[in-house]
């Protein structure tokens, strides 16, 4: 009875709160929930210090690899399962860590390159993506935000931010 619940608790988080299960493209509906959610952080000054970013990205990292785990029945063989999309909110917190100043064009750079890199899926991408289990179901949406802080950080320093 409790791992029951348990397990019905972690696939609702997982699921980002039921936005993985879009019947289609449920990865960018998790991330547009995701971004509404740190959107609404940000808005109530729960963001404002970059340490306080920096603990929402490696919290959800963490916890999310926990409830994954938690999450996916023994039986279930699917690699990444669609519904699962905690690993793009993650992915996506990763990416806001970058963000110097919040505007709507931050917001629309920050969120389009983290679905460009976790779409594309090339090099690191692709490698953390191999890990095995949960691991390797979040491990390339947190590459792939890693990847959209270096760009993002490169485009400041260009002016272009």
């Amino acid at each position: 009875m409790m791992m029951t619940l348990m397990r019905a608790l972690s696939r609702w988080v997982c699921s980002g709160f039921g936005s993985g299960y879009a019947s289609v493209i449920p990865g960018t509906f998790g991330t547009v929930a995701a971004l509404l959610f740190w959107m609404m952080l940000h808005s109530w000054g729960g963001l404002e210090e970059v340490s306080m970013r920096v603990w929402l990205a490696v919290g959800t990292c963490f916890i999310g690899t926990l409830l994954v785990f938690l999450a996916l029945e023994p039986r279930e063989t699917q690699k990444d399962p669609q519904w699962i999309v905690i690993d793009e909110w993650a992915g996506l917190f990763i990416t806001m860590v970058a963000i110097e100043s919040v505007t709507w064009w931050s917001l629309i750079v920050a969120f389009g390159l983290f679905r460009f890199f976790d779409g594309l899926k090339w090099g690191p991408v692709a490698l953390a993506e191999r890990l095995p289990g949960g691991v390797g179901i979040m491990a390339d949406d947190i590459v792939a935000g890693l990847e959209s802080v270096i760009v993002l950080w490169l485009l400041y320093f260009v002016g272009l931010l």
